[in-house]
């Protein structure tokens, strides 16, 4: 099975790193000026760690270092569900109707379901 760190894309400065460190075998004498070039040229196009580490397969140390890849999304943590908070807007809707049709009869008290609907995701939201 491959390593699937070997499939995560690098940007300019592995790139640049790579040219570095594969400069320091050609001092070495361990490659000549022909494969630096030929092996250069297959550096500036790579797209993936792999592709990068293919070019140092029959060279020693030291090779090119990848940071630890970071998590783009934190994981989610499993906050216990309450049962009652998804009914907390239809509660409400239905003891406004009812509270216009026994108490207040005033159309605006239907503006309350869509407050408490905002006021509700926005307490929501801080709490997790």
């Amino acid at each position: 099975m491959s390593d699937p760190s070997r499939d995560i894309r690098i940007g300019d400065t592995e790139r640049q790193q790579a040219l570095q460190v594969l400069g320091e075998h050609m001092s070495a004498g361990r490659i000549d000026v022909d494969e630096y070039g030929e092996r250069s040229a297959k550096i500036t196009i790579a797209k993936t760690r792999g592709d990068l580490m293919a070019l140092f397969y029959d060279l020693p140390d030291p090779r090119p270092q990848f940071a630890t890849p970071m998590t783009m999304y934190p994981e989610p943590t499993n906050v216990p569900a309450r049962r009652w908070e998804g009914a907390v807007v239809p509660v409400v809707g239905v003891a406004v109707v009812i509270a216009f049709f026994v108490f207040v009869k005033n159309p605006l008290i239907f503006l309350l379901i869509p407050a408490v609907a905002i006021l509700w995701g926005q307490w929501n939201g801080r709490r997790r």
